[in-house]
């Protein structure tokens, strides 16, 4: 896994067009602190082949998870953002914390890595 710094958190979501219509395959609650989030989602870099990410979230502080991922709709993709020092993930449209806070499905954690793997 690789660390996934606040500055690229922009273009890595533009790279996977902010996993509009992508796939939540797998969340796992690694330990306390620590939750793991497996998405299919095509990749512009890569002429839109589909692919799998995995993000892995450490120091979590605040999460609110679902228990039936087929339910999931990511007809609006996820929102990926870095603001007052943590990162944040929401399955929805969000414009800031406050907002991925109260959103149905979130993540919030002091640091964030990525692995990229096949479909």
């Amino acid at each position: 896994m690789k660390p996934l710094l606040a500055k690229n958190l922009k273009s890595f979501a533009q790279r996977f067009n902010n996993f509009v219509d992508g796939e939540l395959r797998h969340v796992e609650i690694v330990t306390p602190t620590t939750i793991s989030i497996t998405l299919a989602t095509q990749d512009t870099a890569r002429a839109f082949d589909w692919i799998t990410i995995k993000l892995e979230f450490s120091g979590v502080s605040e999460a609110k998870l679902v228990g039936k991922l087929s339910f999931v709709d990511m007809s609006e993709g996820i929102t990926l953002l870095y603001e007052d020092n943590v990162f944040a993930l929401s399955i929805s449209k969000c414009s800031n914390l406050s907002n991925i806070k109260t959103s149905t499905c979130h993540i919030i954690g002091a640091d964030l890595k990525c692995q990229e793997g096949s479909f």
